[in-house]
Parts: C-alpha cells; sequence; structure tokens
C-alpha cells in the first residue's frame, strides 16, 4: 500500500507542478501586457541621433538624404525659444 501512496503522490506533484508553472507564466504575462501608469521622460541638452548624424558625415557621404529633414527640425527646435518654460510678465 505504501508503493501505491507514494507513486499517486508523485504522480500528483507532477501532474500539480506543470499547473503552477503556467499560472506563474500566465500572470507575468498579464504584467507584461498592463499599460505603465507613468512614462518617464528625459530632458537632454544635445540631440544623440543628430550628433551621431553629423559625425558619420564628416567621415562619408550618404548615398540618400533621409536624416535631411531631422537635422532641419532639430536646428529649428535649438534656435525656437522655449515653449514649456516660464513666461516673462
Amino acid at each position: 500500500m505504501s508503493e501505491k501512496h507514494e507513486l499517486e503522490r508523485q504522480l500528483s506533484e507532477m501532474l500539480t507542478e506543470g499547473e503552477m508553472e503556467d499560472q506563474r507564466h500566465r500572470k507575468e504575462q498579464e504584467r507584461e501586457l498592463i499599460s505603465p501608469r507613468y512614462e518617464i521622460r528625459i530632458q537632454t541638452q544635445m540631440d544623440p541621433i543628430v550628433e551621431e548624424t553629423l559625425k558619420y558625415r564628416s567621415i562619408a557621404r550618404e548615398l540618400d538624404d533621409r536624416y535631411d529633414r531631422y537635422l532641419e527640425r532639430a536646428q529649428k527646435r535649438e534656435t525656437a525659444p522655449d515653449a514649456n518654460g516660464p513666461e516673462k510678465e
């Protein structure tokens, strides 16, 4: 009888182990699907894309000018007054 009980216990453990792992994986997947409540934004002094593009352009010539519009917009942002800054009265 003890062998039968031992086999039943082992079988029960094997069956419930898989279910428990599946539940853990499901819970982790559900957490990943939930969108975060907060978004962190860091404002930098210089744009890394602009800096890298300028470095590459100093080394070699681009075949297409796909970054031209981005560089123009970045330069306009640098020269424009800060729209989010404090207002002067």
